[in-house]
């Protein structure tokens, strides 16, 4: 709120979710967290993700008395259905991923098919070029490595000579082009 400077602080990214100048984003923030303290102490947020979507540690030794099991995940928030959703999908997209790697799908072949669907030079990909069509079929290599190969934006930040950073941003633009397109399923089909 101005009063304390701490270097590792997103002050301004913060402020600007709240508001358009400082002043603003400061009064919107203030806002925001009077309205969290005057709601006082949650059970369901408190405690790991079993805790809190049960509603705190009675509700949960009462089921647990009464034989009662229930799946939870401290890095999820939410009931145990929602739990169970949440890891069913991510159990999902791990199968596929070592199904693709399985089939013999790695970077180099999803680097090949983007180039060709976008008739491009492969090392285009890999040489940082700014061109549109070069920075468009970039962001959708981004996106297939990381979401479906599960590369990590450090890893493809080395092969494409590009940034972590910018790898995340093109995961992102590469989504919605994909989606868009709908060609997802022609670059990674083996």
């Amino acid at each position: 709120m101005g009063s304390l400077e701490h270097e590792w602080q997103a002050k301004e990214y913060l402020l600007k979710l709240f508001g358009k100048t400082e002043r603003q984003g400061r009064g919107q923030y203030a806002s925001f967290i009077a309205t969290g303290v005057n709601q006082g102490r949650r059970p369901d947020l408190v405690g790991g993700g079993l805790l809190r979507s049960i509603g705190g540690w009675s509700p949960l030794k009462a089921r647990r008395f009464q034989g009662i099991r229930i799946k939870g995940d401290e890095r999820i928030l939410g009931s145990e259905d929602f739990t169970e959703r949440v890891l069913k999908g991510a159990d999902e997209e791990l199968e596929k991923r070592t199904r693709l790697r399985k089939q013999g799908m790695d970077l180099e072949k999803i680097l090949e098919r983007v180039a060709n669907h976008y008739k491009i030079d492969g090392s285009s990909l890999t040489d940082g070029r700014k061109e549109r069509g070069a920075v468009k079929a970039r962001s959708v290599l981004c996106y297939l490595a990381v979401k479906k190969l599960g590369l990590t934006a450090t890893e493809l930040a080395l092969k494409l000579n590009i940034t972590p950073s910018a790898v995340s941003k093109l995961v992102v633009r590469g989504q919605s082009v994909v989606h868009e397109t709908g060609v997802e399923e022609s670059f990674t089909k083996c």
